[in-house]
């Protein structure tokens, strides 16, 4: 978004209004948050989604094509919680209804003391399907009321697709079963694996790259101090997202002996990928962490 004044964004906001039609656009932040409100969705409403695949939502900078479909947004439902940083100065101008999605969950809250820049909330708010539950019952909500006609069958696509949720809440907590206590214990490049390991038992021993942004920059000092924890923890594995540069984390891999194993984080795979839902993420990401640390098949 460098480059792009307030004044432009709202002159290119406002020339790409004038061309919505009647159909009631949607358009959501995250390939993840794409999917979820597609699920609810299904053919009543088409969705369309602003980062595309593997963009880090942390840096994403938008482009004018962008700015049009922000301008031509009735509804855009992001993460929250911070995620988007990016989107502030253009949302002052869009006439779009926004729609934080993790308004109503409990987030989890971040300190200088935990080793993160300033107090915050983590944002990674998807890594326990419990909190995607309640993003599902704020969409079907939404959507019935912009587009009443079809409300009966977004309460019905999200009861549907609420269970399927419950239903991999339960696969995950069987699948972790497989990994001791003392195996639990998660390294990843930086610290957006909190919710999962919390819901889930595992103990996050550090992070690549310091804080929730995979924008951050580490010290040496702080480099040495994680590969110093990750041989005294014995850590089998260095866990890496698809959206993050993986060249330091390669490095700590290497001088801890530990295996680097890439995972998708904040973005789906392309669709004929191995995470193409968000359903497929968490299930990919469960079975190379729960292998990677050692669980008994």
């Amino acid at each position: 978004m460098r480059g792009w004044g307030i004044a432009v964004i709202a002159g290119v906001l406002s020339a790409a209004s004038l061309s919505a039609s009647a159909e009631v656009r949607v358009l959501c932040t995250t390939t993840i948050v794409g999917d979820v409100v597609a699920h609810v969705a299904g053919s009543d409403l088409s969705v369309t989604v602003l980062l595309p695949v593997n963009a880090d939502p942390h840096s994403f900078e938008a482009t004018p094509s962008d700015l049009v479909e922000i301008a031509r947004a009735d509804v855009i439902f992001e993460n929250g919680a911070g995620l988007e940083a990016f989107l502030a100065p253009l949302l002052e101008t869009t006439r779009a209804r926004i729609v934080d999605l993790s308004a109503g969950l409990t987030l989890r809250v971040l300190s200088p003391e935990e080793g993160h820049e300033g107090e915050g909330v983590d944002p990674h708010v998807w890594f326990d399907p419990t909190n995607v539950i309640a993003w599902v019952d704020l969409v079907a909500e939404v959507l019935g009321d912009v587009d009443p006609d079809h409300a009966a069958g977004y309460r019905e696509r999200a009861k549907d697709y609420a269970q399927s949720l419950r239903d991999l809440d339960a696969w995950i907590f069987e699948q972790v079963s497989r990994l001791s206590p003392a195996r639990r214990r998660l390294v990843t490049d930086h610290d957006s694996f909190g919710y999962f390991a919390n819901r889930y038992g595992f103990l996050l021993i550090g992070t690549v790259l310091p804080g929730l942004s995979a924008m951050s920059e580490p010290s040496a000092r702080e480099v040495a101090a994680l590969e110093t924890a990750i041989l005294e923890a014995k850590v089998p594995a260095v866990f890496v997202g698809t959206t993050v540069n993986p060249a330091l984390a390669s490095q700590v891999a290497a001088d801890t002996g530990a295996q680097l194993v890439v995972l998708y984080t904040g973005s789906l795979s392309d669709a004929d990928g191995p995470a193409p839902t968000y359903v497929d993420l968490l299930r990919y990401d469960v079975l190379r962490i729960v292998a990677a640390l050692g669980g008994s098949p």
